[in-house]
C-alpha cells in the first residue's frame, strides 16, 4: 500500500511545546543515494534533498518532511533556537542515527526579491521523514517523526512499512535517468547592467570605498520539457566529481550545484575551514596546466583576494576556537574547469558555540561578498541589482549531536519546470576590467551548464 504521511497526520512545528520527536534506524545494504532520491519521486517529489562532500565520505538524502524550520529577522540565531528546540524533545536509542538537519541561507535577505527565487524564504531547513545517510562504507535508513499525539505507534508502525517500501523500490526497481532534455533557448539576462556595475565598482574601489567587491550575473535555459531533478544531479556530480555536491527541492523548484568551497565543518568539536579565492583557467596540457598553476600562485591580483579571505576566516576562528591551525602559504585546489588558490583552517570549537554561530560570523566570506563586508553588501546592493537567492549563501547540514558541514552554494542552478537559472560572479578590485571579469564568470558557468547541455562560450 502506497501510503503518505501528510494522508494520515499534521506536521508540527519544531517551537510547540508538546512535540516529541522520535527517530528511528536501520543499517540497509549499500543503497544508491539518487536511487533512493528517485524512489521518493511519486509521494515527496516536492521535499527532497541530495548532499555528497567532496571526498564522498558523507551522503544524505532526505524525503518527506518531518518538521520544516524558517526565519527571516536574526535567522541563524532563530534558526539554532529552533533546532536546539526540537532537539531537546528527541527520543532515540543508542544505536540510532542523530537525525540531520538541512537547508541553507539565501545570499542577503535585503536585496529585492526576483519571482524565481519565491518558494526560497530567507532560511530554510528541513528534517526529513525518511533519511538514508552513508557514512564510513555503512549505509544507514532512519524514520524521523515529530508529533503531538500522546500515542504515536500506529503511525510510527505505518512510516516503519513506508520506510521498507522506499528501501525496496531504491534496491530492486530499475533506476532510469531521463535523457537531458533538449535547451531551445539561452539567454544572457542584462549582461549590460553587468558590465556597468563591475565598471562603477572598479571606480569606487580606486577612490577607495573599498577594497573588494564581488559582482554576479544569471544565464537563463529554456528546456523543451522539464529536466528531471535527479538526472540533473547525476550529471553535477559526473561534472565535477571532487566537489560539495547538492540538491535541495522546494515544490517544484530545486537549487543545486557542485561547489568545490567548503564554509565550514564540525566533527566532534573540531572546526575546519577552506580559504578558496583567487582563480586561474586550467590548461589544455598537463605542462601548460602546470604554468598557469604556478602564474596563479605568483599573481598579486589573486593572492591578494586571497589573502582577504584567509584573513577573515583566521579572525573568525581566532574568536570561536581554542586553538587554531593555519597554512602559511596557499595550494592549488583544481577542478574540472577551473583551479583555486586554497588554504586549509582548523581550530577546535569552543564550548556552548554551534555550527550555526560559524556560519553567520563567516557568511559572507570576501570570495563571495567583499571587503570590507558590511559596506561592499552595500555596494552589491545598489549595483548587482539582482536577487541572488540561495546562490552564493551558505547550504548544507548538521546533526542532533553538533556535527556538520556547510559549504558556499556557489557553481550552481535553480531548476523550474522548463526553465534553468545559472549564476557566476567574481572579486572585482582596483585593476579589474568588464571584460576579462565577464569572460571569468562564463569559466564558472561551465560546469552547470555542461550538465543541462547548454551551450558553452568560447
Amino acid at each position: 500500500m502506497n501510503w503518505k504521511l501528510t494522508d494520515r497526520a499534521r506536521m508540527v512545528s519544531a517551537a510547540e511545546n508538546n512535540a516529541r520527536f522520535f527517530t528511528e534506524t536501520i543499517e540497509v545494504e549499500t543503497l544508491s543515494p539518487l536511487a533512493f532520491f528517485e524512489a521518493g519521486h511519486s509521494h515527496y517529489s516536492e521535499h527532497r534533498f541530495f548532499w555528497q562532500n567532496a571526498d564522498k565520505t558523507v551522503k544524505l538524502v532526505g524525503l518527506g518532511q518531518a518538521a520544516v524550520l524558517t526565519a527571516k529577522d536574526n535567522r541563524f540565531e532563530s534558526i539554532s533556537l529552533q533546532w536546539r528546540t526540537l532537539c531537546n524533545e528527541l527520543i532515540k536509542e543508542e544505536k540510532d542515527m542523530d537525525p540531520v538537519l538541512f537547508g541553507g541561507f539565501s545570499f542577503d535577505p535585503q536585496t529585492r526579491q526576483d519571482i524565481e527565487w519565491n518558494a526560497f524564504p530567507a532560511a530554510y531547513f528541513t528534517v526529513p521523514l525518511f533519511q538514508l545517510k552513508i557514512e564510513r562504507g555503512k549505509t544507514y535508513v532512519s524514520i524521523n517523526y515529530v508529533t503531538e499525539e500522546l500515542q504515536a505507534a500506529a503511525d510510527f508502525e505505518a512510516l516503519r512499512h513506508e520506510r521498507d517500501r522506499l528501501i525496496h523500490i531504491a534496491q530492486v526497481e530499475e533506476f532510469t535517468l531521463s535523457a537531458k532534455p533538449d535547451v531551445v533557448k539561452q539567454t544572457e539576462l542584462e549582461t549590460d547592467r553587468y558590465m556597468n556595475a563591475v565598471e562603477q565598482v572598479t571606480s569606487q574601489i580606486k577612490e577607495q570605498v573599498a577594497e573588494k567587491v564581488v559582482i554576479a550575473r544569471k544565464i537563463k535555459l529554456t528546456f523543451e520539457e522539464e529536466f528531471q531533478k535527479a538526472a540533473a544531479l547525476y550529471a553535477i556530480s559526473n561534472e565535477q566529481s571532487a566537489s560539495y555536491h547538492f540538491g535541495l527541492q522546494i515544490g517544484k523548484e530545486m537549487f543545486f550545484g557542485a561547489t568545490p568551497e567548503r564554509l565550514v565543518e564540525i566533527t566532534d568539536g573540531q572546526a575546519y575551514s577552506a580559504c578558496v579565492a583567487g582563480s586561474i583557467e586550467r590548461g589544455k596540457t598537463a605542462q601548460e596546466d602546470q604554468a598557469l598553476g604556478e602564474r596563479l600562485l605568483r599573481d598579486k591580483k589573486n593572492r591578494e583576494e586571497h589573502q582577504y579571505v584567509v584573513d577573515m576566516i583566521t579572525e573568525v576562528f581566532s574568536e570561536f576556537c581554542t586553538s587554531l591551525q593555519v597554512s602559511k602559504t596557499p595550494k592549488l585546489l583544481k577542478v574540472r574547469d577551473i583551479q583555486h588558490l586554497f588554504t586549509p583552517v582548523e581550530g577546535e570549537l569552543a564550548k556552548d558555540m554551534d555550527i550555526f554561530r560559524l556560519v553567520e560570523a563567516l557568511h559572507p566570506t570576501p570570495a563571495l561578498g567583499g571587503v570590507p563586508r558590511n559596506k561592499a553588501l552595500e555596494i552589491i546592493r545598489e549595483e548587482e541589482q539582482m536577487d541572488r537567492g540561495f546562490y552564493a549563501g551558505p547550504i548544507g547540514w548538521t546533526d542532533a549531536a553538533g556535527n556538520g558541514e556547510f559549504a558556499v552554494a556557489i557553481r550552481s542552478g535553480l531548476l523550474i519546470d522548463k526553465d534553468a537559472y545559472l549564476y557566476a560572479g567574481g572579486g572585482i578590485v582596483e585593476d579589474s576590467t568588464p571584460t576579462e571579469e565577464y569572460a571569468e564568470t562564463w569559466v564558472k558557468f561551465r560546469p552547470v551548464l555542461r550538465a543541462l547541455g547548454g551551450r558553452l562560450h568560447e
